[in-house]
């Protein structure tokens, strides 16, 4: 074989390894969670770590939805419910009730941020071309903190941005714990 055929011969299977990468495409996973029977899901890389109820400190001057702070292994984390923050009803806590702690990016650094939510479901995968866009509806219904909805075994997810949704309460509990 000529040093031209191998060239040639390597040239066709560096195209065919380029096809097949391009048909596989990227997969995402999200931890989903329970609200008020709807489900919900947030980027599994945004998460540290899950743990059970444990009664948390109030900060005054927050919004009802922020429970107050809790220390995790020397870090004092804030505490939203969701089911407050979403304007759900309330329901009793319970031993499936848990608080995902997530890290979130605000103004370029990273805040750790805990999330209560009724009950853990599991982690799906989902690819980018079955992450369909959050509906507009107009009017007072507010869809900012939802980056996209995934049909899983028939079930709609709810993704959510965490950024956005929780940006606001790190901001607003770092101008407290500052202040005092």
């Amino acid at each position: 074989m000529t040093a031209a055929e191998n060239i040639a011969e390597n040239v066709d299977v560096l195209d065919e390894e380029a096809e097949i990468e391009q048909e596989v495409e990227v997969k995402n996973e999200f931890l989903t969670f329970f609200l008020a029977k709807e489900e919900y899901g947030v980027d599994i890389l945004r998460v540290q770590e899950i743990r059970g109820w444990e009664s948390v400190t109030r900060i005054p001057n927050t919004p009802l939805y922020v429970k107050g702070v809790m220390n995790l292994r020397g870090a004092i984390v804030p505490v939203v419910d969701l089911r407050d923050r979403f304007g759900l009803e309330n329901a009793e806590l319970t031993n499936t009730t848990v608080v995902v702690v997530l890290r979130v990016i605000v103004n370029e650094s990273e805040k750790i941020v805990g999330i209560v939510v009724d009950g853990v479901s599991g982690v799906i995968e989902a690819a980018v071309s079955e992450v369909a866009r959050s509906p507009e509806f107009g009017g007072d219904i507010k869809t900012e903190f939802i980056s996209g909805l995934v049909n899983q075994n028939d079930v709609m997810v709810m993704l959510l941005d965490v950024e956005k949704l929780l940006a606001s309460e790190c901001m607003s509990l770092e101008a407290e714990t500052s202040d005092s």
